[in-house]
């Protein structure tokens, strides 16, 4: 079995809602996620957004270039023992949304992994460990472009969003 970052847009109002009832949060989430199966809608047109492996690339690249908001393990965690799959789903705000989806356009994926020694990754034992492989570094790209468009998308139209790992 394999970990895979999750997304999810979600209203202001939604993410209200998913505050006080994270059950709630969860079946709206698995309605989204079913009516958007594969091949699904574009990143900037979809509700919900898997990054699927290349969550902890995503997380280690931003966070070792400085990124104001982690992108992969959320803002604030939703109340209560929800477990949606490794630990509790989180949420960023609508604001935390706009500033990240600056950020990843602004930052771009060739600049994030500029000096990034693919021996790091392997020490540091971001998953998966393929990072001995040639072009490894590559994997990530289509990745943190789409997650990029997908943010925007978010942000443009005021949205927040619950981040987890399943």
């Amino acid at each position: 079995m394999s970990m895979i970052g999750e997304y999810l847009r979600v209203t202001p109002g939604d993410l209200d809602r998913a505050v006080r009832d994270p059950g709630w949060a969860l079946d709206f989430a698995d309605e989204v996620q079913d009516a958007e199966d594969e091949p699904g809608p574009s990143p900037a047109a979809a509700r919900h957004f898997s990054t699927y492996k290349t969550w902890a690339l995503l997380g280690f690249l931003p966070a070792r270039a400085g990124f104001p908001v982690n992108v992969v393990h959320g803002g604030e965690p939703l109340a209560g023992d929800q477990d949606w799959g490794y630990g509790p789903p989180r949420c960023l705000r609508a604001e935390r949304v706009r500033l990240a989806a600056r950020t990843l356009r602004a930052t771009g994926y060739d600049r994030l992994v500029s000096g990034v020694d693919p021996a790091d990754l392997t020490k540091a034992e971001v998953y998966p460990l393929i990072w001995d492989e040639p072009g490894a570094l590559e994997w990530g790209r289509p990745w943190y472009e789409d997650l990029t468009r997908f943010f925007e998308a978010a942000a443009e139209a005021g949205d927040a969003m619950l981040v987890w790992l399943d």
